[in-house]
Protein backbone atom coordinates (compact mmCIF):
# COMPACT_ATOMS: atom_id res chain seq x y z
CA UNK A 1 0.00 0.00 0.00
CA UNK A 2 1.33 3.41 -0.91
CA UNK A 3 1.62 5.94 1.84
CA UNK A 4 -0.05 9.25 1.30
CA UNK A 5 1.62 12.33 2.58
CA UNK A 6 0.10 15.69 2.89
CA UNK A 7 2.03 18.83 2.34
CA UNK A 8 1.70 21.15 5.30
CA UNK A 9 -0.11 24.33 4.50
CA UNK A 10 1.92 27.50 4.77
CA UNK A 11 1.05 29.77 7.67
CA UNK A 12 -1.47 32.45 6.89
CA UNK A 13 -0.28 36.01 6.68
CA UNK A 14 -1.80 38.64 8.98
CA UNK A 15 -3.72 40.01 6.00
CA UNK A 16 -5.13 36.55 5.15
CA UNK A 17 -6.16 35.99 8.78
CA UNK A 18 -7.85 39.40 8.89
CA UNK A 19 -9.71 38.63 5.67
CA UNK A 20 -10.82 35.22 6.99
CA UNK A 21 -12.00 36.80 10.23
CA UNK A 22 -14.10 39.36 8.39
CA UNK A 23 -15.47 37.00 5.73
CA UNK A 24 -16.37 34.25 8.20
CA UNK A 25 -18.05 36.67 10.63
CA UNK A 26 -20.05 38.20 7.80
CA UNK A 27 -21.11 34.81 6.43
CA UNK A 28 -22.25 33.62 9.88
CA UNK A 29 -24.23 36.83 10.41
CA UNK A 30 -25.90 36.56 6.98
CA UNK A 31 -26.92 32.95 7.56
CA UNK A 32 -28.27 33.77 11.02
CA UNK A 33 -30.24 36.73 9.68
CA UNK A 34 -31.60 34.78 6.71
CA UNK A 35 -32.72 31.87 8.88
CA UNK A 36 -34.52 34.28 11.22
CA UNK A 37 -36.19 36.43 8.60
CA UNK A 38 -36.80 33.98 5.74
CA UNK A 39 -38.67 31.51 7.95
CA UNK A 40 -42.18 32.82 8.58
CA UNK A 41 -43.01 32.89 12.28
CA UNK A 42 -45.82 34.16 14.46
CA UNK A 43 -43.33 36.12 16.59
CA UNK A 44 -40.58 38.61 15.87
CA UNK A 45 -36.94 37.51 16.20
CA UNK A 46 -36.44 39.40 19.48
CA UNK A 47 -39.56 37.75 20.92
CA UNK A 48 -38.39 34.31 19.80
CA UNK A 49 -35.07 34.92 21.54
CA UNK A 50 -36.89 35.58 24.83
CA UNK A 51 -39.00 32.43 24.40
CA UNK A 52 -35.80 30.42 23.95
CA UNK A 53 -34.37 31.92 27.16
CA UNK A 54 -37.49 30.80 29.03
CA UNK A 55 -37.25 27.29 27.61
CA UNK A 56 -34.54 26.53 30.19
CA UNK A 57 -36.85 27.59 33.01
CA UNK A 58 -38.64 30.55 34.58
CA UNK A 59 -36.80 33.87 34.82
CA UNK A 60 -37.43 37.41 35.94
CA UNK A 61 -37.69 40.27 33.43
CA UNK A 62 -34.47 41.67 34.90
CA UNK A 63 -32.62 38.40 34.23
CA UNK A 64 -33.94 38.32 30.66
CA UNK A 65 -32.89 41.93 30.05
CA UNK A 66 -29.37 41.16 31.27
CA UNK A 67 -29.10 38.00 29.16
CA UNK A 68 -30.44 39.73 26.04
CA UNK A 69 -28.39 42.88 26.77
CA UNK A 70 -31.36 45.23 26.44
CA UNK A 71 -32.84 47.86 28.73
CA UNK A 72 -35.51 47.00 31.30
CA UNK A 73 -38.17 49.08 29.45
CA UNK A 74 -37.36 47.30 26.18
CA UNK A 75 -37.68 43.90 27.85
CA UNK A 76 -40.95 44.97 29.46
CA UNK A 77 -42.40 45.78 26.03
CA UNK A 78 -41.23 42.44 24.65
CA UNK A 79 -42.62 40.51 27.63
CA UNK A 80 -45.93 42.39 27.51
CA UNK A 81 -46.33 41.40 23.87
CA UNK A 82 -45.58 37.76 24.64
CA UNK A 83 -48.04 37.76 27.55
CA UNK A 84 -50.73 39.30 25.30
CA UNK A 85 -50.10 36.49 22.78
CA UNK A 86 -50.44 33.94 25.64
CA UNK A 87 -46.94 32.64 24.96
CA UNK A 88 -45.60 33.66 28.38
CA UNK A 89 -47.27 33.77 31.78
CA UNK A 90 -46.52 36.00 34.74
CA UNK A 91 -46.57 34.90 38.38
CA UNK A 92 -45.57 36.59 41.61
CA UNK A 93 -42.22 35.47 42.98
CA UNK A 94 -43.00 33.41 46.10
CA UNK A 95 -39.86 34.68 47.88
CA UNK A 96 -39.99 38.33 46.78
CA UNK A 97 -43.37 39.94 46.19
CA UNK A 98 -41.76 42.77 44.25
CA UNK A 99 -40.54 40.39 41.56
CA UNK A 100 -42.41 38.71 38.72
CA UNK A 101 -41.50 35.28 37.41
CA UNK A 102 -42.02 34.61 33.70
CA UNK A 103 -42.67 31.14 32.30
CA UNK A 104 -43.50 29.62 28.95
CA UNK A 105 -47.07 28.58 28.32
CA UNK A 106 -48.03 25.53 26.26
CA UNK A 107 -48.60 27.91 23.34
CA UNK A 108 -45.10 29.34 23.87
CA UNK A 109 -43.56 25.87 23.71
CA UNK A 110 -45.55 25.11 20.56
CA UNK A 111 -44.35 28.38 19.00
CA UNK A 112 -40.71 27.44 19.69
CA UNK A 113 -41.23 24.01 18.17
CA UNK A 114 -42.96 25.42 15.07
CA UNK A 115 -40.35 28.16 14.56
CA UNK A 116 -37.50 25.67 14.81
CA UNK A 117 -39.23 23.36 12.35
CA UNK A 118 -39.68 26.21 9.85
CA UNK A 119 -36.10 27.39 10.27
CA UNK A 120 -34.77 23.86 9.81
CA UNK A 121 -36.91 23.42 6.69
CA UNK A 122 -35.61 26.67 5.20
CA UNK A 123 -32.00 25.69 5.92
CA UNK A 124 -32.46 22.10 4.74
CA UNK A 125 -33.72 23.38 1.38
CA UNK A 126 -30.47 25.37 0.98
CA UNK A 127 -28.32 22.38 1.94
CA UNK A 128 -30.06 20.25 -0.70
CA UNK A 129 -28.48 22.43 -3.39
CA UNK A 130 -24.98 21.40 -2.26
CA UNK A 131 -22.97 18.38 -3.33
CA UNK A 132 -22.24 15.50 -0.95
CA UNK A 133 -18.64 16.72 -0.69
CA UNK A 134 -19.78 20.23 0.19
CA UNK A 135 -22.14 18.90 2.87
CA UNK A 136 -19.30 16.76 4.29
CA UNK A 137 -17.12 19.87 4.45
CA UNK A 138 -19.90 21.66 6.34
CA UNK A 139 -20.00 18.82 8.86
CA UNK A 140 -16.32 19.48 9.58
CA UNK A 141 -16.81 23.24 9.60
CA UNK A 142 -19.73 22.92 12.02
CA UNK A 143 -17.54 21.12 14.53
CA UNK A 144 -14.92 23.86 14.24
CA UNK A 145 -17.48 26.64 14.58
CA UNK A 146 -18.96 24.96 17.66
CA UNK A 147 -15.49 24.84 19.16
CA UNK A 148 -14.87 28.52 18.39
CA UNK A 149 -18.26 29.48 19.85
CA UNK A 150 -17.58 27.56 23.06
CA UNK A 151 -14.30 29.38 23.78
Amino acid sequence: MAETTTTPRPSMTRSQKDRLTSDLRTACMRISRRVRFESPSSVAPHQFSVLIRLEDGPRTPKELAAIEKVSAPSMSRTVNGLVELDLVSRADDPTDGRQVILSLTAAGRATIKDSRRRRDQWFAARLETLTDDERALLVEATALLERVAAE
